[in-house]
């Protein structure tokens, strides 16, 4: 009996020690190979879809193309893009434009009411390009301007400029107040593909149909007819060159609603051109992206 007790106990020491040393042994392998938290182990396999974009580059988020018209006085206009200011025959400015200084000048004949060195000076830099008929020679010296002819054509940056024909007839015994062999020019000017025609003291000349259809936008004078075109003569120089817009110069008091009330009917019947009447001082803008 004491050695079947005996051998009881050694059994039940010997299990006990088993389990303690695979006790050990789980312990040991907890201890070298700690459990991760399921959100460790994963693989993240989401796809980033998020991507660097630009804004739409549509015509419709582009800023439209513009051009501005101002109509000082008299046959003086400022032609403004976001590159380029041009005035032709500008006269009486005041000295507020000192702060829209002149990248170009045309002036298309020395008589006082288009050319007027006060309001030059006024808007003139060590850059402004001036352009004058050859005929006014000793205001070409003065402004060190290009010399200009019918005919002639002169590239600046962007902006393409052609003198052209610009008279008038005798009138009774009286002679031409703008004779054609002065040589005095109107301005064909060319900003992007957009091309303004301004006639300066002019009649209704038979040049006027080689530049046909080639205009978008023209500066017709009102008058007086002894100078100028005048009344339906004016509608006549719209047929002759078939502009797109016709802006009226040269104009007395009321004269430019006087004439469009006149006149209107007519050229909307014999032109597809749009009359815009302004007043002196005022300011018109194209979109150039929708106009032309």
């Amino acid at each position: 009996m004491p050695l079947q007790k005996n051998y009881r106990i050694v059994s039940g020491m010997i299990v006990l020690l088993v389990l303690v040393a695979a006790s050990a042994v789980l312990a040991i392998q907890l201890i070298n190979n700690p459990a991760q938290d399921s959100t460790d182990d994963t693989t993240d396999t989401t796809t980033d879809t998020t991507t660097d974009t630009t804004p739409d580059e549509t015509p419709d988020n582009v800023i439209p193309p513009t051009l501005n018209v101002t109509l000082l006085t008299n046959a003086g206009v400022m032609i403004e893009t976001n590159e380029t200011r041009i005035y032709i025959d500008p006269i009486q400015l005041n000295d507020s434009f000192v702060d829209y200084p002149a990248d170009i000048v045309c002036v298309t004949h020395p008589h006082a009411d288009h050319y007027e060195p006060d309001s030059l000076d006024l808007i003139r830099t060590e850059e402004t390009i001036f352009i004058f008929p050859e005929n006014m020679s000793s205001e070409v010296a003065l402004y060190n301007a290009t010399p200009v002819n019918p005919g002639d054509s002169i590239l600046i940056d962007k902006v393409n400029i052609t003198a052209y024909y610009m008279y008038t007839y005798p009138v009774g015994e009286y002679p031409a107040s703008h004779p054609a062999e002065a040589n005095w020019t109107s301005y064909i000017i060319d900003i992007d593909g957009f091309v303004l025609f301004h006639a300066g003291d002019s009649k209704n000349i038979i040049e006027y149909y080689q530049i046909k259809g080639l205009i978008d936008l023209a500066f017709f004078p009102l008058g007086p007819g002894c100078q100028t075109m005048a009344n339906y003569e004016v509608v006549e120089a719209i047929i002759r060159i078939a502009p797109k817009y016709f802006i009226p110069i040269h104009y007395g008091e009321g004269v430019q609603d006087s004439w469009i009330a006149a006149y209107e009917d007519d050229v909307e019947e014999w032109t597809d051109c749009t009359p815009i009447i302004l007043d002196y001082w005022t300011m018109y803008s194209f979109d150039l992206s929708t106009c032309c």
